[in-house]
């Protein structure tokens, strides 16, 4: 018991007032806030000012202290734009070049690709132009009255020239189902080529009249003599007229042309009147038995693109 007889008081009082007694307070305005705010003054005070500079300019004449600035801000400034502008020509003159070095190399280079371009094209116009004329001469040949009337012909072209100069064979894009036939004689509007020797379907082998395998019934066009034509034995491309008799008459520049004979049943495979050659040589001794003919051929066997098979009817 108390003897001073006071009131007890509780222990955690005084704590508990002190926590009763804090009162919050109301916060102030956070630094982002007053940021936002003194930047809109800025920019609003900024627009008003300008605004009032350009009313007064607009306002004054051309004595007025807004315009003098203005004329003395130009003075001030001009020589620095010169300079800079003089500075800067050289590098604008260097880049103009530049840039006109790099637009004149790419029209050339166009230009260069269009003449090319046009250049293949009239090669391409020429060539087709010279093979249709060479066509057209061929099948006016063809079609003209130089082959007997039991006679076809078919034109076709040369896929493959002979490889060796020992070879004497050429290969034609013309076969049996183009009705070409063993033994058929192959010509051109110059003259006698050779004789078809194999027949595939679609191609045939020409045996040229160079070969020595090649023997052709011939006759003098302007004497009448006859003879035989077949290769020169020497390298080349001339040919022989032999079998002619001595007594006979044949002179230089005389045309040999096939003699097409026929007895019974049996008849030459070259119908008659194909140019064969020009006489270029004629020899004669007394020990020999015919004369000795040097004919040169019509037809150039180096450069032969077309030719025409002749076929029976």
């Amino acid at each position: 018991m108390d003897p001073y007889n006071l009131p007890s008081v509780p222990r955690q009082r005084t704590a508990r007032l002190a926590r009763l007694g804090a009162f919050p307070q109301s916060p102030g305005p956070s630094p982002k806030s007053k940021g936002v705010t003194a930047r809109r003054l800025v920019a609003a005070s900024l627009v008003l000012a300008s605004l009032i500079l350009l009313t007064v300019y607009l306002r004054e004449d051309d004595e007025g202290s807004l315009h003098a600035a203005q004329r003395i801000g130009l003075a001030v400034l001009a020589p620095f734009q010169v300079a800079g502008e003089r500075l800067a020509r050289p590098f604008q003159d260097a880049y103009g070049y530049v840039s006109g070095l790099v637009d004149a190399k790419a029209e050339r280079d166009q230009l260069e690709r269009q003449v090319q371009e046009l250049t293949q094209q009239v090669i391409g116009n020429q060539t087709a132009a010279q093979e249709n004329e060479r066509l057209r001469a061929e099948l006016d040949f063809v079609e003209g009255p130089r082959f007997p009337d039991d006679y076809r012909g078919i034109t076709t072209r040369v896929i493959a020239q002979p490889a060796t100069p020992y070879d004497q064979e050429l290969l034609v894009a013309a076969g049996s189902n183009d009705g070409v036939t063993k033994d058929a004689p192959v010509i051109t509007p110059d003259g006698l080529v050779g004789l078809v020797t194999q027949v595939s379907p679609e191609a045939s082998k020409v045996t040229l009249l160079t070969d020595q395998s090649i023997a052709v019934s011939a006759v003098d066009l302007l004497s009448g003599a006859r003879g035989v034509v077949f290769a020169s034995p020497s390298a080349g491309s001339g040919l022989v007229l032999d079998r002619v008799e001595k007594e006979q008459v044949v002179e230089d520049g005389d045309t040999i042309i096939t003699a097409g004979w026929r007895s019974g049943d049996l008849a030459s495979l070259y119908p008659y009147r194909i140019p064969i050659g020009t006489v270029t040589s004629v020899g004669q001794q007394d020990i020999d038995l015919y004369k000795r003919i040097q004919v040169t051929p019509f037809v150039d066997f180096d450069s032969i693109s077309e030719v025409i098979v002749l076929v029976k009817k």
